[in-house]
């Protein structure tokens, strides 16, 4: 998006164009403005938490059956209440590139990224004997 923002006449109306692009997140669209706007705008896209907590929890889950601080998948359901598979499709999360993770972690993840699309078991993975 290397366009610039105009004002021009066109007989008596004045036209503002204004490139944008819209980028779904967490469920809402979002309008990015051209890099270098001096407008009311952040500097730096924020994160979408909920995607950035999945990835943590998965991390830290992950974690504590590699330190061996838990002996299965279903010890930290039990402890975080939840079921077994959602605990092993957060764990998968920690096998996505670190690109991928970087861009979540940045907020620059692809429009309508969320962790629904993340967690089906649909998505390329690392292959996990290359992940000690």
């Amino acid at each position: 998006m290397n366009e610039k923002p105009t004002i021009t006449r066109d007989g008596d109306c004045i036209v503002v164009h204004i490139p944008m692009t819209l980028k779904r997140r967490g469920g809402r669209k979002e309008i990015i403005v051209p890099e270098g706007y001096q407008g009311k705008t952040q500097t730096k896209q924020q994160a979408q938490d909920a995607l950035v907590l999945a990835a943590i929890r998965g991390c830290i889950w992950r974690n504590l059956l590699e330190s061996g601080k838990v002996k299965s998948i279903a010890e930290i359901a039990r402890a975080n209440k939840v079921d077994g598979s959602y605990v092993s499709r957060f764990l998968d999360l920690t096998l996505l590139a670190p690109d991928i993770i970087e861009a979540i972690l940045d907020g620059k993840e692809p429009s309508g990224l969320s962790i629904a699309k993340l967690t089906r078991r649909k998505i390329p993975v690392r292959d996990r004997k290359s992940v000690v």
